[in-house]
């Protein structure tokens, strides 16, 4: 009796087991009807992207192919032919590099239309100036402005040269402008005498004890070379900020990455998922690993953009560029007068010390005193200089982190929207993204997961704007305090600080810290891609034959 139950038993889940496994196969040959039907996709869409970016439509097929000819793309069933890929291969480096060179044209933009407005100010206000004294000077000296017209045409020349950047030592123009000024006044002063070479030199050696211009040319000295110190200087930063960018943004792609920004960019639409954005994070791997010798400019182009802030701090006070440059003409009219004041005193110890000059024979009127005619000029900024100096503040503070920011600008039109992460486009298919973010610079990319990089191996070209922005940076330190200071280019010299950057020669006596495939975190957003040939649509039945496998042990256990 027992017997013939469990026999029974045995039958009905035997009968049970096998309807179960019939459903099952059922199940499967609906799925197969629905997810291949066996009729090929049709590549209208990508037919005509293609069109669309210039290509010839030649060779281009009708619907889809299998894809083991493909070298960056999933070699999965595609639209995309290897001469396609090619195709779109080099358009992701051209369409890149434009992007690159585009931010960073505008930038420079910005920086040379800053140095022009600044140019142009001080070049203006040293016309203003020059203007001023022989106005002033015409009416307030007669007679004696014609000695000395020419001392004066020739210190402006100076300082007009020394702010284009010719090589005119600042101080000693200054010394010689008062050296000559002394000559001409001395010998105005005394037409009844012959004054000879020999005698004017004994002139200036006592004028160094006797100050015959009181303090006024060391006063003036202070003020005149740290402002057109720090202007050149300012003007100097903002053309090589300016060459910087541009140099940087027109360095060249490496392979890796042009592979990554084609896989990111057109590897969607071989896939025929062309509605599908990159991943946010996905996006910025690659650009980071892109971009990522030019994010080594960070800490420098901070440190420059600091120290110009500093020298824009130093043109509106204590006392600003606008009064010091306007108020030459009044400086020197004291000078002037102060030396006609104390004539007497002067020239008896000068007589003294020096001997009296033989009597000429022309005997000419004494001249007059002069009249300090000349403007009086504010010691605080203008509204011009105000509003100069507000626009390049506010400049140098948005460049500040361009090259850190620069992955997440150029992302922003690519990426997905933060409601699309399961929609994105993640490098191999559409869904989430799961590798994290990498660090900004080139030491940080080691364990990129879209860009392998060599960090052992910086690009030469950033390297020398690197030293380049330390170089400018040390002669705008030097000139916040007046000092002008031409440090040598030492751009060949590249080993030092960096972001994981050295030589060859330095690295190969350590270990190298090339990035293996291997040193990469074992997280992926999807399987690591398959390079043998991806039997298309079959591939979608494979969960059935695992039902069919899990049917059959089952079976058998129950058996």
């Amino acid at each position: 009796m027992r017997s013939a139950l469990d026999l029974i038993r045995t039958s009905r889940l035997f009968l049970l087991s096998r309807m179960g496994f019939v459903a099952l196969v059922l199940l499967c040959a609906l799925t197969g009807l629905v997810l291949g039907d066996g009729k090929p996709k049709t590549c209208s869409d990508i037919r005509e992207f293609y069109n669309s970016k210039g290509f010839n439509l030649n060779g281009v097929p009708q619907s889809e192919i299998s894809g083991e000819h493909l070298r960056v793309c999933a070699q999965g069933y595609t639209c995309c032919t290897s001469g396609m890929e090619e195709n779109l291969l080099n358009l992701s480096r051209r369409e890149f590099e434009s992007q690159v060179k585009e931010s960073g044209r505008s930038l420079q933009a910005k920086l040379n239309g800053q140095f022009k407005s600044f140019d142009d100010y001080f070049l203006e206000l040293l016309n203003r100036s020059e203007a001023s004294l022989q106005t002033s000077f015409q009416s307030g000296f007669g007679f004696l402005f014609s000695q000395m017209s020419k001392v004066f045409q020739d210190l402006y020349s100076d300082l007009r040269r020394y702010f284009r950047g010719s090589n005119v030592n600042l101080e000693e123009a200054l010394n010689e402008f008062w050296a000559r000024l002394l000559d001409r006044l001395f010998k105005a002063l005394n037409p009844q005498y012959i004054i000879g070479e020999e005698y004017l030199e004994c002139v200036a050696k006592q004028s160094e004890k006797l100050k015959p211009f009181g303090e006024t040319p060391r006063e003036l000295k202070t003020k005149i070379t740290r402002t057109v110190i720090a202007a050149r200087t300012f003007a100097q930063g903002l053309v090589i900020s300016g060459e910087a960018v541009r140099k940087v943004s027109q360095v060249s792609l490496s392979t890796e990455c042009v592979r990554a920004v084609m896989k990111q960019t057109y590897c969607p639409h071989c896939s025929g998922v062309t509605f599908a954005k990159p991943c946010s994070n996905y996006c910025r791997n690659v650009m980071k690993g892109c971009l990522a010798n030019q994010a080594d400019l960070d800490t420098e182009w901070r440190n420059l953009a600091d120290a110009m802030l500093e020298v824009v701090d130093k043109l509106s006070r204590p006392y600003s560029v606008d009064s010091v440059v306007l108020s030459l003409p009044k400086r020197i009219a004291e000078a002037i007068l102060y030396m006609q004041d104390n004539q007497d005193t002067f020239i008896t110890k000068v007589f003294i010390s020096c001997g009296t000059p033989a009597p000429g024979s022309n005997i000419q009127e004494q001249i007059k005193r002069g009249r300090n005619t000349a403007e009086e000029v504010s010691s605080t900024p203008g509204a011009q200089l105000e509003r100069l100096l507000s626009d390049v503040s506010r400049m140098l503070r948005d460049m500040m982190q361009y090259w850190v920011h620069l992955p997440r600008k150029l992302c922003v039109d690519r990426e997905s929207g933060p409601g699309e992460s399961d929609r994105c486009w993640n490098g191999m298919s559409v869904g989430r993204y799961l590798p994290e973010v990498m660090g900004d610079g080139l030491a940080s990319q080691i364990n990129n997961p879209e860009v392998e990089i060599d960090i052992t191996k910086p690009d030469m070209a950033v390297r020398k704007q690197i030293m380049q922005l330390k170089i400018m940076i040390n002669r705008l330190k030097y000139a916040v305090n007046g000092n002008d200071v031409d440090f040598q280019d030492t751009s060949d010299d590249i080993s030092g600080s960096g972001s994981g950057m050295c030589l060859d020669d330095q690295c190969s006596r350590g270990p190298r810290l090339m990035s293996p495939n291997t040193d990469k975190p074992n997280v992926y957003a999807y399987p690591p891609e398959n390079k043998k040939v991806v039997n298309g649509r079959s591939s979608q039945n494979l969960p059935c034959i695992s039902f069919y496998l899990l049917s059959l042990v089952t079976v058998l256990l129950r058996r």
